[in-house]
């Protein structure tokens, strides 16, 4: 009786393995080519048969970024039986080449099937509200917000921004409480309608007396009317200026060194704080400053 169980379950062992399902595709790679951003999302479908002979499921299908978006035949497929994935690429904001995947999972063998999508999106033609983000009054900046990034205390650095009067009339442009570290200037300084112009910041770190991330907002006139509720950003990030250090000045310049990094604040309930203490230690030759 034993040995007739054991050649039984053997044998539906033996069709179980038999019975596979085999997915075949029609491809796994697709070209889109050069399509313009505007022409919107792009599809194509890749035919599924099952060569196997057990139903074909198609468990899940993974895209490598948000921009790629599966369907597929969640039914399952019968051997002999088709079915189809669709990849679709939406263009929107992805101007050029792109390189992207889909991971196919299913029951059969392989598990994983891997469909790569090729193509290059030709940029649309941006509006001047896209360009020109910042609006004051009739006209429009490129950001509201000018930044120097890293300044040497001992430098003047200047950065530029454009600017545009969309509008059907001239509109001088000037600036007002601004700091005496900072210039600013618009060239030209009356925009024609539909003129393009350039702002020209000049920071002066040589002026300013502190270190570190600093900002200061400054008003917009047009025509000599200051506008109301907007200011214009502008930050810098002032930083020592060790170009004019010796050999020597390096060698014995203060070193600052923490103890420790990180710190572990454990459990905390919640709307409560806690203070931390770092230590450093100055490992160097010369005095440190703490800016």
């Amino acid at each position: 009786m034993k040995k007739v169980c054991l050649i039984t379950a053997m044998f539906f062992m033996t069709v179980s393995l038999m019975a596979q399902p085999v997915m075949k595709l029609s491809g796994t790679e697709h070209n889109f080519g050069s399509f313009r951003e505007e022409a919107g999302r792009q599809s194509y479908d890749f035919e599924v048969t099952n060569t196997g002979n057990s139903p074909l499921v198609i468990q899940n299908i993974l895209a490598s970024c948000g921009c790629t978006l599966p369907e597929w035949t969640k039914q399952p497929i019968p051997p002999g039986g088709k079915g189809k994935i669709t990849a679709i690429y939406d263009p929107q904001n992805r101007p050029g080449a792109f390189n992207k995947t889909l991971s196919v999972y299913t029951n059969s063998n392989p598990q994983l099937v891997v469909i790569t999508l090729k193509g290059e999106v030709i940029p649309r033609e941006k509006s001047i509200e896209e360009l020109f983000t910042f609006p004051v009054g009739s006209i429009r900046f490129q950001s509201n917000h000018l930044a120097f990034t890293n300044v040497k205390k001992t430098e003047k650095k200047i950065r530029v921004m454009q600017v545009i009067n969309p509008s059907k009339e001239s509109v001088r442009i000037e600036f007002e409480n601004v700091p005496g570290h900072l210039t600013l200037k618009a060239s030209p300084e009356t925009l024609k309608p539909g003129q393009k112009g350039i702002i020209e910041g000049t920071y002066d770190a040589t002026k300013n007396n502190v270190w570190g991330n600093v900002s200061d907002m400054v008003r917009v006139k047009l025509n000599g009317v200051t506008q109301q509720n907007l200011f214009y950003y502008i930050s810098a990030n002032l930083v020592e200026d060790f170009s004019s250090l010796s050999k020597s000045d390096l060698e014995n310049a203060p070193v600052f060194k923490l103890e420790a990094t990180t710190v572990d604040l454990g459990k905390m309930a919640g709307s409560t704080s806690r203070d931390v203490e770092f230590r450093f230690t100055n490992t160097g030759r010369s005095d440190l400053m703490i800016r």
